[in-house]
């Protein structure tokens, strides 16, 4: 029999990635001999895909195993927002492949920082330390890998918020981080340090050297341009895309 072919979705991924990564404990410092390759990546539609009345997706799984990438529009509104997923991939220190589209997406990873963080990183850090308290409270203890996770993010925003640098490798907190995701660290020290990590990164936001809010016009700019650009590709939709460029509606002669 004759290998499917890839749906129309996965093709958006496979031939038009700008940006692809490794993510998770690999990228973390924190692998260890079962953990998983997370693939995360950034793909370009078409610009004429989105003149028909069914628009891309704004992401896509698969089509390899623990793989997910974002429509770039939907990346940059993700990233404006400091979503914390968004903002480690793109800073990400196993990087798979870029084009030139992605070298400038990457350029924009200062513009994209901003003291926001220290709300959407907290805020999902406590977020998962109340599900870890409920499991404590229903079985007696956390889920632990869960409980290394939530250190690690309020080291990442800790720091970030400190130096204006976000760093995903976790370097020498590897040993005692992996020592937590073991069990090997009673419950109410893993508490106190979340708390104390939680403290020092509300102390280190008041005089964080980020701006306030990103740079939102920056990245506009960025995406019309490529958008454009796009545009003006010659592809499956030439007709179309000649039509509209030059001035004239669909149709019309």
């Amino acid at each position: 029999m004759r290998p499917e072919a890839p749906g129309s979705h996965e093709l958006l991924v496979r031939d038009h990635t700008v940006y692809a990564c490794v993510m998770g404990s690999r990228a973390f410092g924190l692998a260890t001999e079962d953990s998983d390759t997370d693939r995360r990546g950034v793909f370009l539609a078409p610009t004429a895909l989105f003149w028909r009345f069914d628009k891309p997706p704004t992401h896509v799984e698969g089509p390899r195993k623990e793989q997910f990438s974002w429509e770039l529009e939907r990346f940059c509104e993700l990233a404006l927002r400091a979503n914390p997923n968004i903002l480690e991939c793109l800073h990400s220190p196993l990087v798979e492949s870029v084009d030139d589209t992605g070298r400038e997406l990457l350029a924009l990873r200062e513009a994209l920082l901003s003291r926001r963080v220290h709300e959407t990183f907290t805020r999902y850090a406590h977020g998962q330390r109340r599900k870890l308290d409920a499991d404590v409270r229903t079985h007696g203890a956390p889920r632990w890998k869960h409980a290394m996770r939530v250190l690690r993010l309020l080291i990442s925003a800790r720091d970030l918020l400190r130096t204006g640098v976000l760093t995903i490798d976790v370097g020498a907190a590897r040993e005692s981080l992996l020592a937590v995701r073991r069990g090997e660290v009673p419950w109410p020290e893993v508490e106190a340090r979340m708390t104390r990590l939680a403290r020092e990164g509300e102390e280190a936001a008041a005089r964080s050297p980020l701006p306030g809010e990103p740079d939102r016009r920056r990245v506009e700019d960025f995406l019309v341009r490529t958008r454009r650009a796009s545009a003006l590709q010659p592809g499956p939709y030439d007709e179309v895309v000649q039509g509209v460029v030059r001035g004239r509606g669909v149709g019309e002669h």
